[in-house]
């Protein structure tokens, strides 16, 4: 798996187990047109509930179905309705200032958008979630469009579990410890 200007996800130590989860997944894409990828519908089936009976085409959003998947695969409970992202508002507990592995949610034209905190830079978060062009990735969004982030429950937070400064392309200052 070539994660590119992230590869240093790879090297810090224990990572959150989202993230480890949510990394599990890079690279799956939709599918253009009628045909969809078996993969994501398949995450419909294993959340299951309303998601298993109502989502039938990875051309519907399917953030938060990644998010609903991971955390599962994590050992977590999934918000009631996982597929509205802003509902993912409701995971975990507040957590102010985003540490990695940490549930950030977004606003954007005509709903919203959930991903895992993967680091940042002065004016954006960047994300690792599903639906980000068509793919599992990372994505930086706008920190005006932050909306708020929330922590798992933890019995012990990895150490890893910290905010993360970021050169915009994604990768770490030279000093790999630098955080704010």
């Amino acid at each position: 798996m070539d994660l590119g200007n992230y590869s240093w996800l790879t090297t810090i130590g224990t990572l959150p187990r989202m993230v480890s989860e949510a990394l599990k997944l890079w690279g799956i894409e939709e599918r253009a047109g009628a045909k969809n990828n078996p993969v994501i519908l398949q995450w419909a089936q294993e959340v299951g509930g309303d998601v298993a009976k109502f989502y039938d085409a990875d051309a519907i959003p399917w953030c938060g179905l990644t998010m609903a998947v991971v955390a599962r695969r994590a050992g977590k409970t999934p918000p009631a309705k996982p597929l509205w992202a802003l509902n993912w508002r409701n995971f975990g507990e507040p957590s102010g200032q985003p540490d990695l592995g940490d549930i950030v949610t977004f606003t954007r034209n005509g709903g919203g958008h959930v991903g895992l905190y993967i680091g940042e830079d002065e004016s954006r978060y960047h994300v690792l979630s599903g639906n980000q062009g068509d793919r599992v990735c990372i994505r930086p969004y706008a920190k005006e469009r932050f909306v708020e982030a929330r922590k798992p429950l933890y019995v012990t937070p990895p150490a890893t579990a910290i905010p993360i400064l970021l050169h915009g392309d994604g990768q770490r200052p030279a000093n790999m410890m630098a955080t704010f």
